[in-house]
């Protein structure tokens, strides 16, 4: 649907140059919700202005729907553009025009007939829920509302894939959930693949189901939210998921911890089914060991559950053991930690 091979863009002004993307190497499947995210600076708002050829890359090549991109005609462009659409940050609507018009600017462009584009543009107001703002201004409106509009007129020419830059940094939580929800109902019904550009983990935890994270121009680290939320690998990826999962022991756990002869501390981790069984439960009742839960957390991504722990173990080492596999039998992944590690994050 989306592949970028080997892309790179550098920008010069003043004779100075500054590469923005490093040998980008990326794909989006059709029907993906696909995140990236990194810090300000890291390019990806660079990235995704390639992708619908705002920008042309420096080197590499851009592929939608198996067509490189750089080989189309002018004509040719313009036409393949039709097929994606943008919503943006800060909303880019007309002031001077009314919703329905804002809405409508594709279709005129398009040269649709009135009742053609009357029907669309009341069809798609009514499913961003602004059935009854077709003939209100911009200014009238709230935030959120501004940002259905335009995603109500990045839908009006059908396209098959939705790019999002920043499309929620200007909206407060609760208005911010709802516009996801929006793009989680248009990705499912329209079978729309929708492309996020964010520098907020929740954006990618509440929707996407892969992620890419940027830096300095490259991507770091990629794959399913649900394999980078639970094994974040780079600091940088590490750093992002703190700030949506809690997942080390507090300093005055640590400062009270007794660490008794033969006791070991043990990361855990359960995902899907195993993270609501009595696993914990079924091994104290099963085996002789002194079981001490020092952090626990439980996140669902994409619709499984994540569980993380950190839990002590003391007893004799053939019951230890034999507690571990129990653990391991079930599902749960266990590794061993020396307390100086902490304070760690999951990795």
């Amino acid at each position: 649907m989306i592949e970028l091979k080997d892309v790179y863009k550098t920008y010069t002004r003043k004779g100075i140059s500054n590469e923005a993307l490093k040998g980008i190497q990326l794909k989006v499947e059709k029907g993906d919700i696909f995140g990236v995210i990194g810090y300000s600076g890291a390019g990806k708002s660079t990235l995704i202005r390639l992708v619908n050829y705002l920008e042309r890359p420096t080197k590499g090549q851009v592929f939608v729907e198996g067509h490189d991109l750089g080989a189309y005609s002018v004509k040719e462009l313009r036409a393949a553009k039709k097929n994606i659409g943008m919503i943006f940050q800060h909303f880019n609507l007309l002031e001077s025009k009314k919703v329905f018009d804002n809405v409508a600017i594709p279709l005129v462009l398009l040269k649709k007939n009135k009742n053609e584009i009357r029907e669309r543009v009341l069809e798609l107001l009514k499913f961003v829920g602004l059935g009854d703002k077709a003939g209100s201004y911009p200014s009238e409106l709230s935030g959120g509302q501004k940002q259905r509009v335009g995603i109500a007129r990045a839908l009006a020419s059908n396209p098959s894939i939705l790019l999002c830059d920043e499309a929620t940094s200007a909206l407060d939580p609760q208005t911010t959930r709802s516009i996801l929800q929006l793009l989680k109902q248009i990705n499912a019904e329209y079978n729309i693949t929708v492309m996020i550009i964010t520098h907020e983990m929740s954006v990618i935890q509440e929707i996407c189901n892969k992620v890419a994270v940027m830096e300095e121009g490259r991507i770091i680290e990629q794959g399913s939210v649900l394999e980078v939320f639970g094994h974040p690998k780079h600091p940088t990826t590490q750093n992002f998921v703190k700030t949506v999962i809690q997942n080390s022991i507090t300093n005055s756990v640590l400062k009270s911890l007794k660490t008794e002869p033969g006791s070991q501390l043990y990361k855990l981790e359960l995902v899907g089914q195993c993270a609501s069984e009595p696993i914990i439960y079924q091994m104290i009742r099963s085996y002789d060991v002194k079981v001490n839960i020092l952090f626990a957390n439980m996140t669902e991504i994409q619709e499984t559950t994540l569980g993380k722990m950190i839990i002590q173990l003391n007893g004799e080492a053939t019951e230890v053991n034999n507690a571990l596999s129990f653990l391991k039998n079930n599902g749960v992944g266990v590794e061993g930690v020396e307390k100086h590690v902490f304070n760690y994050s999951y990795s």
